[in-house]
């Protein structure tokens, strides 16, 4: 093991990533013989020691010393290719490991309890360790062939995950359909990977940031196609339009998974890998301006269709393709720092609203309907709380919240990087935000019980259960803003640092915004319900709402352009021509076989009589040819 610059850092660094593994090894290896509390105190424990790991080493950090490289060994050797196992430690992989293993935690910690009574407890804490352990390895890899090994784990455990109740074949196909669709990404960053390596002669990131401006220079076809690639891989990962829909299907596996996978590490590796290689689209504007724009239009598209769903979950699914698409657009401004704050931030607020409909859907007894549920604000006080700070970090609520801060500092450098566009796409946003976060508190917790689910309900009870929905309360207000990641020196300056002009007046916008979406939602739904109900149930209305609860048909699109199309080119082929010339050349020959077999009696006089009969043919033959 070779160290840079490392220190202790050379014996903490990889514990983060193998107490995890050691988890999923001792979990896989007890076949099933581990009872319950065994199960959750090997699941919990690795992740939590990774945890604590994770707050030595930014104990430890200097944000000014240059990136922290710990080699392990070389993993491949062919000619000039070598790559290596090595982790890189600076303050971008920093920033993501505090999230995987903090939140990832308290989401572990919280599944103990949510997951009590579950059949295969110990198979559920296998998937989740292994998953851990794939997310610390592609932040911590310090070339983009390690990266794509965690990239590919992570794809591996979500499909093991998200069809974790197998029993219900939907769940599988649910998985199914996220694995696929995610692979077309994959292909995508796999194909980016290999031009980056004929072009620049390596997989190192360090030396790909150091190499590509020397080789291309801005607007290279080269360097923007490259770029493109690696964009289709954050696009397939982060659900961003057009790969989006596997993510509202993926709520099928249990809700701690949503939270862990969906919310706080797995969909946000996207932009983790767009902000890494930032090097290489800095030199591809038309990939970077391609970027911010898919993240505003899908933005825009899931907060229209979170309006529509009547799940809980869904609505959050929604909600995270929203706030991914916040994440995108600022990346696609040049601010690759405003993405990451506001990453964080959303882990701290998204997993708390995902654990608080975990709390509200076990204590209805797994009910998820919002038309089923109403009047728990008085039962379950803590959910509520939970979704009351969780919806008002979501929502950007002036001042008191996480989400105020991070997403301000993305409308700002859109207005800076003079994107109106983008801009006004975000702020609508906003707008829209308010309008499902009240529509969902308020159809869960507020009005009349609509279920025998929600008259049954009983608050949950624990430190498992109430711990982790306590500190990411604490986390999704502004103490959450307080932590700032430090990214100076690792990523590039943003286009408004340093600039002020305006940036008050854009926040008392972007806040009236959100308050006046509150107001309208207050007044939607609560003062005017039946009006709505009576308006989304015939004619237009309901037309828009149907569209908007399909998310807009992609589904329905994808279905009749590849799907169908696929199913009847593979009926056509499985009697196609050359399969039949084929059969018929078989046939033929065992024709001939047969013949010949049946020639064969093992009688002399005919065998003489065929001889003579032969050259008889022959010699006439001969004779009509001369």
């Amino acid at each position: 093991m070779q160290s840079a610059g490392c220190g202790g850092d050379a014996l903490l660094l990889p514990l983060t990533f193998m107490l995890p593994l050691a988890g999923t090894l001792i979990l896989a290896f007890s076949r099933g013989t581990l009872g319950y509390r065994a199960s959750a105190v090997v699941g919990v424990g690795s992740v939590g020691l990774a945890a604590l790991v994770t707050a030595l080493l930014v104990s430890g950090f200097d944000a000014n010393s240059p990136a922290q490289v710990v080699t392990l060994w070389t993993w491949i050797s062919v000619g000039d290719f070598q790559p290596e196992i090595g982790l890189a430690l600076d303050g971008l992989s920093l920033t993501m490991l505090g999230i995987i293993t903090g939140v990832g935690f308290l989401i572990h910690l919280f599944a103990a309890w949510y997951m009590r009574g579950e059949q295969g407890i110990t198979r559920f804490y296998t998937y989740m360790n292994l998953f851990v352990f794939s997310m610390v390895l592609l932040v911590l890899g310090d070339n983009l062939l390690l990266l794509f090994l965690g990239w590919e784990g992570v794809g591996m455990c979500s499909y093991l995950l998200i069809g974790y109740y197998y029993q219900n074949s939907a769940n599988g196909w649910a998985g199914f359909k996220a694995f696929i669709i995610t692979r077309i990404g994959d292909v995508f960053l796999a194909v980016g990977m290999f031009l980056l390596f004929a072009r620049l002669g390596t997989l190192n990131i360090i030396e790909i940031l150091s190499v590509a401006p020397q080789v291309w220079r801005a607007g290279d076809p080269v360097a923007e196609l490259a770029a493109l690639l690696l964009l289709g891989g954050a696009v397939g990962k982060s659900a961003q339009l057009p790969l989006h829909t596997w993510l509202a299907d993926a709520m099928a596996g249990p809700t701690p998974v949503s939270a862990l996978i969906h919310a706080a590490t797995m969909v946000t590796a996207g932009v983790y890998l767009i902000a890494r290689m930032h090097g290489v689209f800095e030199l591809a504007p038309t990939a970077l301006y391609l970027t911010g724009l898919i993240g505003a239009i899908t933005l825009l598209m899931a907060g229209f269709a979170a309006l529509a769903q009547t799940d809980i979950k869904r609505v959050l699914a929604y909600s995270t393709m929203s706030q991914i698409g916040y994440m995108f657009l600022a990346l696609g401004v040049g601010a690759f720092d405003a993405a990451v704050f506001h990453l964080m931030t959303h882990a701290f607020f998204k997993a708390l609203l995902f654990l608080s409909a975990g709390a509200v859907i076990v204590s209805c007894h797994h009910e998820q309907d919002m038309r089923r549920l109403g009047g728990l604000w008085r039962k379950l006080p803590l959910a509520y709380l939970g979704f009351v700070v969780g919806g008002a970090a979501l929502v950007a609520l002036p001042l008191v919240t996480a989400g105020f801060y991070s997403k301000d500092e993305i409308l700002w450098q859109a207005l800076a990087a003079d994107q109106s566009g983008l801009l006004v796409a975000g702020l609508v946003g906003a707008f829209l935000t308010s309008l499902y976060t009240l529509r969902l508190i308020v159809g869960t917790f507020h009005g009349d019980m609509q279920s025998d689910g929600a008259r049954q309900a009983k608050a949950g009870q624990g430190l498992a259960h109430g711990l982790p929905l306590v500190v990411l309360a604490l986390l999704s207000t502004f103490l959450g803003a307080w932590i700032t990641p430090p990214l100076s020196g690792v990523l590039p300056a943003s286009p408004g640092e340093g600039v002020e002009a305006g940036h008050t007046a854009l926040e008392l916008v972007a806040s009236a915004t959100a308050l006046i979406g509150l107001g309208l939602g207050g007044w939607l739904f609560v003062f005017k319900r039946d009006w709505l109900a009576q308006i989304t149930r015939q004619g237009l209305g309901a037309g828009l709402w149907a569209w908007w609860r399909l998310a807009w048909g992609f589904d329905i699109a994808f279905d009749w352009l590849f799907v169908r199309p696929w199913r009847g080119l593979v009926h056509v082929l499985r009697g196609d021509m050359f399969d039949a010339c084929f059969r018929s050349i078989a046939q033929a020959l065992r024709l001939v076989h047969i013949g010949l077999s049946r020639a064969q009696t093992g009688r002399l006089r005919s065998y003489a009589a065929t001889m003579v009969f032969g050259a008889t043919l022959i010699l006439l033959s001969l004779v009509l040819v001369l």
